[in-house]
């Protein structure tokens, strides 16, 4: 690799998870005894952040917490994992974000998002975090933030010539241009595919259909996630499935996130999209054989020597 400490800016969430593990996924009106009951810090621009720079990068934070424990607890543990918290704003007017979770027997698992200052991030903060783009390679952000505060962040980026990573999650049906002009890259799953496109998805024609779709609307790259089966690598010119690495998952919570944080931090270094995919799909196989969420994300020391030569 070119570059072993890429500088990546990330502007989105950061949650408390609250992780209750069960037997099965309860269905409606269904009341389950839990397993198991942790906390840990969540959040997918968080996850994003915190799994970049265990891999090396020089990360800073763009987010906002509310003054409680959960957001002490919050920016310390960026803090104790080196990421710049210069940027990460707080708010009296709300809770900070939380996540309740559950997580099945077979690592399958269901979430509730309650944004709390998440939702309180201004566009004008973002102008106020300029000097964290100069000079960064890329930047990840999701949409568990405000859209506009998204749009100003992907325009800063442009304006400061950084690689752009769009996660569409949760996504909208009504997302403005400027969110899909000014993506170098967009990472849904097959479910915000659907809502982004308006295209149910039953077989394989579907899917390239819906990738298709969102391609018309100025995005570059299209990268959908799809768990064990891989990931869909696509351009207006060319499509193709990037296999997974085969493992037996315990818990898939937070995978995504560790996939499209590793993808960010493997271009930042100066691999190409294939290789920066491979090697994504590696990582976040370790993530889903471990129990948590950022708990679960390796460090660089746990892969490959051969990747650092």
């Amino acid at each position: 690799m070119k570059n072993h400490t890429p500088k990546i800016v990330v502007v989105g969430s950061s949650n408390m998870d609250l992780i209750s593990y069960v037997p099965s996924l309860p269905k409606e009106g269904e009341t389950l005894f839990g397993t198991k009951f942790v906390t840990g810090f969540g959040g997918k621009g968080a996850n994003q952040a915190i799994i970049a720079s265990l891999l090396g990068a020089k990360v800073s934070m763009i987010c906002k917490l509310g003054l409680d424990d959960f957001g002490k607890g919050m920016k310390k543990n960026f803090e104790d994992h080196n990421i710049d918290t210069r940027y990460v704003y707080t708010t009296e007017k709300c809770s900070s974000g939380v996540a309740p979770i559950l997580v099945s027997e077979t690592g399958s698992n269901c979430i509730v998002v309650v944004k709390g200052a998440n939702d309180l991030l201004k566009p004008e903060e973002i102008e106020q975090s300029e000097n964290a783009f100069i000079d960064a390679k890329v930047l990840l952000t999701v949409l568990e933030i405000p859209v506009q505060t998204v749009v100003k962040a992907l325009q800063l980026a442009k304006k400061h010539g950084v690689i752009t990573i769009v996660n569409p999650a949760p996504a909208q049906k009504d997302f403005p241009n400027e969110l899909f002009s000014n993506a170098d890259f967009l990472c849904p799953n097959e479910s915000e595919l659907e809502i982004l496109s308006g295209i149910t998805i039953k077989n394989p024609d579907d899917l390239h259909r819906a990738v298709d779709a969102v391609l018309e609307k100025g995005v570059k790259q299209v990268i959908v996630t799809m768990g064990e089966k891989g990931s869909l690598y696509c351009t207006k010119n060319d499509k193709h499935l990037v296999p997974a690495v085969s493992v037996k998952a315990l818990d898939t919570s937070g995978a995504g996130d560790c996939y499209i944080g590793s993808i960010g931090f493997f271009l930042g270094s100066g691999l190409d999209i294939e290789e920066s995919l491979k090697r994504a799909s590696k990582v976040a196989s370790i993530s889903v054989q471990r129990e948590g969420t950022q708990t679960s994300y390796p460090n660089k020391k746990e892969l490959s020597p051969e990747w650092w030569s």
